[in-house]
Order: C-alpha cells, then sequence, then structure tokens
C-alpha cells in the first residue's frame, strides 16, 4: 500500500488528553515500515465549535430554526455575544495558555452563566480547598456545559463532551435504531466533523481508513464517518475496531453495518490490520485474515486465523503520538470527585504495563475475552525505554498506566527503574488492594512519582467480595489504602451495588464501610456504579452458578454484551442508587460523617451491623512479617559522619554521629563507630543506581564477615529503624 493509512479517533473520548489505540497503532506500523497518519476528531471538532466564528454560526443556526425553548436556552441565546466575545479566550485558558486570565475568570463578572452554574451554589464548600487556576477551571467548565446543553437542545439532541450519541450506541442489541438514525439529514455536529474529515481525506489521500471505537459514545461517529467516506470515495477501505468491537460485536450478523464499513476487526489490533493491508495489497487471501468480520456474497463472515499469531509486547513499539494537536487539547476540572479531576485535567501519556489482566478471576469482568484473559508483562525496562521517548516526543511527563490491573511485582520493578534513570515522572495506575502493596513499597512508588491509584472495593461487604472472587476482605482494602494514603498517594475506589444476591442489609452495610473508610481518611475519591450483566462475564456465562436469571436469551444481531436480568434474591438495587451518591459526595468532601445512614433514603432502610469502629480496628492491626526474603533498597543521600568522644561515670567511648538531610528536615543517629562505617559501606551499596538493593540474607551476611555481632539485635534497633525516615525500605 503506497498511500498512507489514516487512523482516526471519532467523537468523542476526553479533551484533555488522546486515548491512545491510535498511537498504539502508529507505533506498530513504524516497526513494519507502515506509512500511516493519525487523527483525534475529538478534540478537532470541539476546536471547530468552540471559537468566535464556530459560536457565531451556531447560534445563526438556532435562530433559522423554529423552536421552542427552555428558558435556559433563551438565555444564553439573549447572552450569544457575551459567549462569542468570551470564548476563544476561555478555550485558551483551558489550553494552559492563559493562565493569568484565571483572575478574571473567578470574579464571576466575566462570563456569562447559564443553569449549570446552578451547582456552585450547592458547592460553595469545595472551594474553600481549590487554588485560584483549578476553580477558574471549574468555572470555566461549566461555562462550556451551559453551551453543550444549548446544543441538545437545539441544534443536536445527542450532543456531548465523551458521550457523544451514546445511548444509540450502548446495548443496540439490534441495529435498527442507528441505522434509522444514519438516515437522516445531518446534524450540526455531523456537520463539522465530515468537513474535517473530507479535508483529512484530501490531504492525506489513503486507501485504507481504520476508526478506532473504543466506548459506545464514539460509535455513531464513526458510523456517519464511514458513511461518508463509502458514499463519496468508495475505492477507500473501512476498518473499525477498539474497545466497543471487542466487548459488544462478538455476534454480529447484520449486514447493513457494512454499508460503513468493510472490515471489523477484534481484540489486539496489530497483527490482524498488518494482515489486512497486505490482503488489500494482493499479497494474502481472505481466508488469512485475523479476526475480521466482513461481506463475502453478501453474507456476514468472520474469519479468525488463529494460525497467525500475535504480536509480543515487546514487538509492537513504542507508541507514537506525533500528528496529534497535543498542545490544543483542553483541561477541565470536576470539582465533585478528586480521581474524575485527575483524569480530566492534563495531559498524561497513556502506557499500559502489561496485556489482560495478571488476576483475571473477577466474576463481573469479561475475562474471557482475550484483551483481559492473555497476561503478558512488559520488562521494566522497555517500560522506561518508552517513557523516555513519549517524554521527548510530547514534552509531557505524566503517565497513566491504564491496565486492569497494574502488577505490584511490575510496578515495584519499575519504581525502581524510573529511580536509577533519575526521571521526573507522575504517574497513576489501576490496581488490586493485595497485600503485596506493603507500607514501604508504597514509599517506594510515591518516591518514583505515582501520585494515584484507583482498584475495586466493589460492594465492600466480605461475603460479596468472595462471590466476585476478588481475592480481597474490606480490612485488607482499608490497610493497604492506608499505606498508599500515607505515603502521599492518593486513593480511589470503583464501588459497586446490585450484584446479584445482594441484600438490602448488603448495601447498608456497604455504605458503612465506605464511610468508615473516608472518615479515617484512607479513601479520598470513590465512585459508585450499578452492577451491569455481560455476556462474557463468568455471571454473564453461568447466571444460574449466582441465581440470576436472564431476562431473555435471544441474540441480537448487532451488539450483544450487556444482559438485561433478574435478581430474584436480592434488594430492588436501582433505588438505592441516588443515596448512595449522595452520601459519597458528602464523605469525599468530609462532610456529613455523623448522619445517620438512613437519612440518605427516601424510603425505609435497615440499620447497619457493621461495628462502628470496624475500619478504625483494622488500620490500628500491627503490620507484622516475619519473613526475610525481602530485598533493601536506600534512597536517601550519604549523611555527613563525625567521630565524637563520650563519657559517663568515668567511662570513655568513642561514637559515631551520623547526620541525615531529607526533604523535611535534618535526620541524627549516633552509632558504634565499627557498626557506622560498616553501615555507610552498605548505604551505599544499597542506592539505587548501584545494585537496587540487596537482599536481607547478603546484608547479613555482610554484617558478619566485617566481625560485627548480633544482627537481628542491631537491625531491628533504633540506628536503623530511624532510617525508615530519611528512606530505607524494605520491598
Amino acid at each position: 500500500m503506497s498511500a498512507p493509512v489514516l487512523l482516526i479517533t471519532p467523537p468523542f473520548t476526553q479533551l484533555n488528553t488522546p486515548y491512545p489505540a491510535t498511537a498504539y497503532l502508529k507505533g506498530f506500523f513504524n516497526t513494519k515500515n507502515i506509512s500511516c497518519v493519525q487523527a483525534d476528531f475529538g478534540i478537532e471538532v470541539i476546536l471547530a465549535l468552540f471559537n468566535k466564528e464556530g459560536l457565531t454560526h451556531l447560534f445563526r443556526t438556532i435562530e433559522q430554526k423554529e423552536l421552542e425553548l427552555s428558558d435556559n436556552a433563551l438565555r444564553i441565546i439573549e447572552l450569544q455575544n457575551q459567549y462569542i466575545h468570551t470564548i476563544d479566550q476561555v478555550v485558551q485558558f483551558l489550553q494552559g495558555r492563559q493562565n493569568t486570565l484565571a483572575h478574571s475568570i473567578c470574579t464571576r463578572k466575566f462570563l456569562p452563566e447559564a443553569n449549570r452554574f446552578n451547582q456552585i451554589d450547592d458547592l460553595k464548600w469545595a472551594f474553600g480547598s481549590m487554588g485560584k487556576q483549578d476553580m477558574a477551571k471549574h468555572i470555566a467548565t461549566l461555562y462550556l456545559e451551559d453551551l453543550s446543553d444549548l446544543i441538545q437542545e437545539t441544534v443536536d439532541e445527542h450532543f456531548g463532551f465523551s458521550r457523544y450519541a451514546e445511548s444509540l450506541g450502548r446495548s443496540a442489541n439490534q441495529f435498527d435504531e442507528l441505522y434509522e438514525s444514519l438516515q437522516l439529514p445531518f446534524t450540526f455536529i455531523d456537520e463539522i466533523l465530515i468537513k474535517i474529515l473530507a479535508k483529512r481525506i484530501e490531504s492525506v489521500k489513503p486507501e485504507l481508513v481504520c476508526l478506532s471505537v473504543p466506548f459506545p459514545g464514539n460509535l455513531y461517529t464513526s458510523l456517519r464517518c464511514g458513511q461518508w467516506i463509502k458514499k463519496n470515495h468508495p475505492t477507500i477501505k473501512v476498518a473499525m475496531g477498539g474497545g466497543f468491537a471487542n466487548t459488544e460485536l462478538r455476534s454480529l450478523s447484520d449486514k447493513r453495518v457494512f454499508e460503513f464499513y468493510d472490515f471489523i476487526t477484534l481484540d489486539d489490533g496489530e497483527a490482524p490490520l498488518e494482515v489486512l493491508i497486505h490482503y488489500l495489497n494482493g499479497k494474502e487471501k481472505i481466508e488469512n485474515l485475523k479476526r475480521c468480520y466482513t461481506l463475502v456474497n453478501d453474507e456476514v463472515i468472520y474469519i479468525n486465523n488463529s494460525a497467525c499469531a500475535d504480536y509480543k509486547q515487546g514487538q509492537v513499539g513504542t507508541p507514537d503520538y506525533s500528528g496529534l494537536l497535543l498542545d490544543q487539547y483542553i483541561s477541565a476540572i470536576e470539582v465533585i470527585n478528586p480521581m474524575h479531576s485527575l483524569w480530566s485535567d492534563g495531559r498524561w501519556n497513556k502506557l499500559t504495563m502489561a496485556h489482560g489482566c495478571y488476576w483475571g478471576k473477577c466474576t463481573f469482568c469479561d475475562i474471557s475475552l482475550d484483551y483481559i484473559k492473555t497476561y503478558e508483562p512488559i520488562a521494566a525496562s522497555l517500560l522506561a525505554d518508552r517513557m523516555e521517548t513519549l517524554i521527548a516526543q510530547t514534552g509531557q511527563t505524566g503517565f497513566h498506566f491504564v491496565d486492569e490491573a497494574a502488577p505490584p511485582s511490575l510496578m515495584k520493578a519499575l519504581a525502581i527503574e524510573i529511580l536509577r534513570r533519575k526521571l521526573v515522572v507522575s504517574w497513576w495506575a489501576n490496581v488490586r488492594f493485595e497485600k503485596s502493596f506493603t507500607r514501604d513499597l508504597c514509599q517506594l512508588l510515591k518516591s518514583a512519582g505515582c501520585i494515584a491509584v484507583s482498584g475495586g472495593l466493589e460492594v465492600a461487604s466480605d461475603r460479596l467480595l468472595a462471590l466476585i472472587d476478588k481475592g480481597i476482605t474490606v480490612a485488607q482494602v482499608a490497610k493497604v489504602s492506608q499505606h498508599f494514603t500515607e505515603a502521599g498517594i492518593m486513593v480511589h475506589a470503583y464501588l459497586m451495588y446490585g450484584f446479584p444476591t445482594q441484600t438490602e442489609q448488603e448495601t447498608i452495610d456497604s455504605l458503612e464501610m465506605v464511610r468508615q473508610m473516608f472518615e479515617t481518611g484512607v479513601l479520598q475519591s470513590a465512585f459508585w456504579h450499578l452492577f451491569t450483566m455481560t455476556a462474557h462475564s463468568p455471571v454473564g456465562l453461568d447466571p444460574d452458578k449466582y441465581k440470576v436469571i436472564k431476562q431473555t436469551n435471544e441474540i441480537g444481531t448487532f451488539a450483544n454484551n450487556d444482559i438485561v436480568h433478574i435478581d430474584p434474591t436480592g434488594a430492588d438495587h436501582e433505588i438505592y442508587g441516588y443515596g448512595l451518591k449522595k452520601a459519597l459526595l458528602n464523605y469525599m468532601h468530609g462532610a456529613c460523617f455523623d448522619f445517620p445512614l438512613h437519612k440518605w433514603f427516601d424510603f425505609k432502610t435497615p440499620k447497619t451491623t457493621i461495628d462502628p469502629k470496624y475500619i478504625a480496628t483494622a488500620l490500628s492491626t500491627p503490620d507484622y512479617n516475619s519473613a526475610t526474603n525481602y530485598r533493601v533498597i536506600w534512597l536517601g543521600g550519604t549523611p555527613e559522619s563525625t567521630i565524637v568522644q563520650r563519657s559517663k561515670k568515668g567511662n570513655q567511648w568513642e561514637e559515631m554521629n551520623l547526620l541525615f538531610q531529607t526533604n523535611k528536615a535534618p535526620l541524627n543517629i549516633a552509632i558504634d563507630p565499627a557498626q557506622g562505617k560498616w553501615l555507610l559501606e552498605t548505604l551505599a551499596a544499597l542506592t539505587i543506581g548501584v545494585n537496587a538493593g540487596m537482599t536481607y540474607a547478603a546484608i547479613k551476611e555482610s554484617y558478619e564477615a566485617a566481625g560485627l555481632e548480633d544482627f537481628e539485635l542491631f537491625w531491628d534497633n533504633k540506628p536503623v529503624t530511624t532510617l525508615y525516615k530519611a528512606g530505607l525500605l524494605r520491598i
């Protein structure tokens, strides 16, 4: 294929950073000398809309329509000149180009305000802990959301910054509704999108366009892109893949879909797309396509070609973000949820530590699918190489590791590699709250730039956690969260309600567990979501085992993943959603811990059965591990040593003083000179960059080889234990 492949992320995923799928593919194509160009149409559509010219066109379009409008829409239209006058400055501010504008924005007199600003009256208490820049970002975000509400009401009912037309894409067992929507004239947003697409097709002149659809909210726009390409450039082939296809389209049979796409690939895209390109070049037969749907003789067929192996993670190359508008992404902020704020504020280079999930047992998860089932970690040195490459390419030092659950052992190895290379980075990851995250490991991760973790507490009930096969307990989650929190790493918990057989009592008890974890300060952020039964999870594959009933066994011709189910033994789960989320909102902001749980609900609920000091007791349990198979590293510097003469009651002796300069304050220890000399030599050997530490056994052997006595007594005594404050870690 002489022409470049065009890789597109259709609107909308997120505005602050590129979704990484096309960057991953471009990195792989680089290793194969396949020319490609990538584009994120999400940010491009937003930038085309939210500027002076774009808003002027929007308001003119609305004026030409005969619409019955809400008072909110009418107010925004009346204020259109203020919106048109301020939009360029607001976007530049959110792009990090006009930081001084924060002062004007925070006056609440610079920007026009509509209904979204009613939230501020409810959230004034949140602003107390926010700096001026963050406060201004939040106000600017509300300003854009007001405009979004206007767009939804007047020109495009499906518009949303990150969930565009999601209702059309989610659980669309049949293609009918989507297909009918695609026969309608272009919406206002469609017209912007297609104008951008047409310009890109003209400049790139591709023979193959690949549309990455990670979420239901990207599906409609991808279909619009495919529709326009096939009508206006019938010789260009269109392929679709991504997370939506991987989970939803595994039983696709509706041939109308291929009026919009020529090929749909599943799971890892590297090998399937390479084979597809070879096929289009006449170098492969159609039966050699890999994990690919296409239309043959007017019938939908799926070609697996399992003989064609996937690439190892070390072979796929470093993600390549070149060609994307890296300096034009918009950083919004949300005051309600700290983790969501972190996710949406700032530019994050996205990487994975491993393919798949090392745990791979959770019964609500699609663990039967390849992208989770097949686990393959990446070497820490290679990860660090990729981080350095991305820093050089993007100029950004923030990283979000998007693994289902990052392996603790690999996180440790990566942290050591980051410290060895002296990289100054900030990063966060998804984790399992397992015992491996000790106090010392969390301190190591923090020293290497880890700023936050998110993980599944799920139902916060030990019975249900066992049923989920999570491999953790609530007490364990609390203890691990304490280790992260004390290290200065923010902890976000994914919370679930409505798991099969969950009772009303368990829901209330779960809320009490969450309340206590926020009250004790070991959680800083969380989010409740209602359990969804999926076709590829253990619950979906064997509902009888979990005492739920599929509402229907019908398999649709389009998307098939989410399953409507009946839980005859559990509570009426949906009625709890509002109360659970309202309680959580207050807990996240340190409020209403003494508020009786039943007050969050407008119906009668049982009293909690959880001891009010359950979490506090779990946290006070001392960490004790008699194992000695750990490795010791030293993160501190070289101390200043002096020998001083001591005397007491006629006895004289020498003592070595070691002065350690920590970031917060000096630290001094006194020690026997012989032990001190050995300790100085040992700390040098424990320093990362020398040999990444020593095992406990090797340290003991070295101590005894130096002719020193009572190693255990020395190792567990004050001089050594004091060094934990200065950077001595057991990992």
